[in-house]
C-alpha cells in the first residue's frame, strides 16, 4: 500500500489567517512535497494498490511526525492555543495515520504481509548544502525483511536507470521519526515493511528525467515485490 503525507499545500478556510504570514512558503518544500502525490497516484494506479494521501499543508500539522514531537507543528501553529492545536491533530493528523494503520492491520489479519511505501520528495539544496542523490530509500536496517526488500528494490532500480543516483537512508535516516517508524512499533517485521521513498525535486525541472525516474521506480517496485 501507498501513502503520501505531504501531498499538497492546501489551507482550509478556517486556518487561512493563521498561515497568512507564511503564504510565500506554501509553494516551496516548506509547504509540501512537490511531485510526491503525482508519483504516488501513478504507483497506486499502475500497481492497483490502495493510496492514502493528504493534501493539507504541512505548515498546519505534519502528518509524518508523531503528535508529541515538537516538529509536528510549524512556527505559526505552534503558537496556537492548546485547543486549536488539538483540533488540528484530531481533524487531520490522527485520521490519516489511523487510516494507514487500520488498512495494514486488516491486511495482516487476512493473512497477508504488507509492504508500505510512503512517497515523499526533498529539496535539492538545504541549508546551503546540495543533496547528492536523485532517489532515497529510507528503511530500518535492524528489520531483516525490510532490509532485504529495499536491497532488492535498489538493485532493480539501479539496473533499469543506472544514471539515477540511488542512496539508502538518505537524505534522512529511515529510523527517524515518521509514519513508518510508528507503524513498525505496531506490526512485526515478518508482517510489515515500511519504506519511505524520497525523490529529489530537481528531477521536476527536467521532464525527460522525471519521466525516466518515475517509470523506473514503478517497474523496479513491481519487480521487487515479485
Amino acid at each position: 500500500m501507498l501513502s503520501c503525507e505531504h501531498g499538497g499545500n492546501r489551507v482550509p478556510a478556517k486556518w487561512k489567517d493563521v498561515l497568512r504570514p507564511a503564504e510565500a512558503l506554501l509553494p516551496t518544500h516548506r509547504g509540501f512535497d512537490a511531485g510526491a502525490l503525482e508519483l504516488a497516484r501513478r504507483l497506486a494506479r499502475r500497481l492497483d494498490a490502495p493510496l492514502f494521501a493528504a493534501t493539507v499543508t504541512r505548515l498546519l500539522v505534519d502528518l509524518n511526525r508523531h503528535e508529541r514531537s515538537r516538529a509536528v507543528f510549524s512556527r505559526w501553529t505552534a503558537e496556537l492555543s492548546a485547543d486549536l492545536r488539538r483540533e488540528l491533530v484530531l481533524r487531520w493528523h490522527r485520521p490519516h495515520r489511523a487510516a494507514v494503520h487500520d488498512a495494514c492491520a486488516a491486511a495482516i489479519a487476512g493473512g497477508h504481509a504488507v509492504v508500505h511505501v510512503a512517497v515523499h520528495s526533498f529539496t535539492p539544496v538545504l541549508g546551503g548544502v546540495t543533496r547528492n542523490a536523485d532517489v532515497g530509500l529510507l528503511y530500518d536496517p535492524s528489520r531483516a525483511r525490510e532490509r532485504g526488500f529495499v536491497e532488492r528494490w535498489r538493485a532493480e532500480l539501479s539496473g533499469r536507470a543506472p544514471a539515477l543516483r540511488v542512496r539508502m537512508n538518505y537524505p534522512y535516516r529511515g529510523s527517524s521519526d515518521g509514519l513508518t517508524r510508528w507503524l513498525r512499533t505496531c506490526f512485526s517485521d515478518r508482517r510489515y515493511a515500511g519504506v519511505e521513498l524520497e525523490l529529489n525535486q530537481a528531477l521536476l525541472d527536467s521532464p525527460p528525467r522525471w519521466r525516466t525516474a518515475t517509470a523506473a521506480i514503478e517497474a523496479s517496485l513491481r519487480a521487487a515485490l515479485g
